[in-house]
């Protein structure tokens, strides 16, 4: 009987540890999943506590919001980098050290005693995170490319919504519990440490899957060449605007949001409880649109929930520019109503949830409609790119403007303009398709999974 070795031990080739079984790719998917739990809860864990941040620290808002634009200047030059990296190094290399930089970088945040640490922290933490979803996105294609490709697209996307959804309804609960806001950034620290055991795991059983299966390196798709940028036609960029609008109206208002709650409405914080640790997390997480980190976190539960479910319907009816003009519009009085009125926000943050579901689920498959198949590479990573620039710009204009005003409804309203340049820019998008024949709007189209976790 065959058999093959595994940290240095010799394994048989059978049943439950035949690397063509189904349970060990099952396996390989959980730990593949596993790479960008850690990334997404370190990254919204600053959100989460931005309350006590600015407390403990003295911090202005805007130096919350820098947090999050060292990340994103880090992201955009990653994308430059990160695909090619993972094309000279192979995916078990360069991911273990991008996942090795995430969690460096988050523990220079947790240990940080200065603002510019702290800045430091982060930007490590973004030059490692970014590139990670590009190499996580290659491990997929390489293990389920003709097989369970969407599904495991989707089960990733889950698990990275995780992190983000725990950060958020325990981010101020580990704070108080403990006594300081260095806790939430401790646990951040160990949910980098736990996936990067999940990216050792897969290093470790990708070898002799590799030999047994013969897995054939998958190129990585998100790398940006310069000389095809000139042939994309206008639907493409219209998609890319809509993109840096969308998304720069929804992360850089959660960099904050839960600040705005406790600052304008007084929302708790935690739910309050006299249990044990654990079964506070399970209590906030009951309370969620009652406390102010759980309301942040409505958005991602929607994603989390129905966004695999709005992928079949745009597949089965189209519309995915009819969509997008929808998303953007509901954009606009969700923060008009959170900025102008005081109307409880978990109501419009239901609604903003629901842009969040339509939008992505429409706007990331469209790119391969209208780029040719060997220039999708570059449009994703162009994509990204100009999606950085706007996660990182606008973050810290938020924080900026609540500086100056004292209160958020200017920001409220410079993300309400977003939604409303996203709207004509959606619009311009279904114009433009029909003059290019109406793919977009089409149903059944052949797609191809996008090389993104967004």
């Amino acid at each position: 009987m065959e058999s093959f070795s595994v940290a240095g031990a010799e394994v048989k080739k059978t049943g439950l540890f035949n690397p063509a079984s189904k349970f060990y790719r099952y396996l390989m998917l959980a730990f593949i999943a596993s790479l960008s739990f850690g990334c997404y809860f370190a990254y919204d864990i600053v959100a989460a506590i931005a309350p006590s941040l600015i407390e403990e620290l003295k911090a202005a808002r805007q130096t919350v919001g820098t947090f999050f634009t060292m990340y994103s200047l880090a992201a955009v030059l990653a994308v430059l980098v990160g695909g090619v990296l993972v094309d000279k190094l192979g995916t078990r290399k360069a991911s273990l050290l991008f996942s090795c930089l995430i969690f460096i970088g988050a523990v220079i945040v947790w240990k940080a005693r200065s603002i510019p640490v702290f800045f430091l922290g982060r930007f490590i933490f973004g030059a490692g995170s970014e590139p990670l979803i590009v190499a996580q996105s290659a491990m997929l294609a390489r293990w389920f490319k003709n097989k369970e490709l969407a599904f495991s697209f989707g089960v990733t996307l889950t698990v990275s919504r995780l992190g983000s959804l725990f950060a958020f309804n325990t981010g101020e609960l580990i704070t108080s519990y403990f006594g300081g806001f260095r806790y939430a950034l401790l646990a951040a620290v160990l949910a980098c440490g736990l996936s990067l055991l999940g990216n050792i795991f897969y290093v470790v059983l990708d070898k002799p899957g590799e030999k047994v299966l013969k897995l054939k390196k998958e190129n990585v798709t998100e790398k940006i060449k310069i000389k095809e940028i000139k042939e994309y036609k206008p639907t493409f960029w219209y998609i890319t605007a809509l993109c840096f609008t969308f998304y720069s109206a929804i992360f850089p208002f959660t960099a904050l949001s839960t600040d705005f709650f406790v600052d304008k409405w007084g929302i708790a914080r935690a739910a309050s409880s006299s249990d044990g640790f654990l079964a506070q997390v399970f209590n906030n997480f009951l309370h969620m649109f009652s406390t102010a980190g759980g309301i942040s976190s409505i958005i991602i539960f929607a994603s989390m929930i129905f966004a695999p479910f709005a992928g079949r319907l745009i597949d089965r009816l189209g519309r995915r520019a009819s969509l997008m003009i929808l998303g953007s519009l509901i954009l606009i009085p969700c923060h008009l109503l959170m900025g102008l009125t005081n109307i409880y926000p978990a109501y419009p943050m239901i609604f903003l949830g629901l842009a969040f579901v339509l939008v992505p689920a429409a706007l990331w498959p469209s790119v391969p409609l209208v780029v040719k198949e060997e220039r999708t590479g570059t449009a994703f990573g162009v994509m990204t790119a100009i999606q950085n620039i706007g996660l990182g710009l606008f973050p810290l204009l938020n924080g900026y403007l609540r500086d100056l005003t004292h209160s958020y409804t200017a920001s409220s309203l410079m993300f309400a303009s977003l939604g409303l340049v996203g709207l004509v820019f959606s619009y311009l998008l279904k114009k433009a398709d029909s003059r290019e024949g109406g793919r977009l709007e089409a149903a059944r189209q052949k797609t191809v999974t996008p090389p993104v976790l967004y």
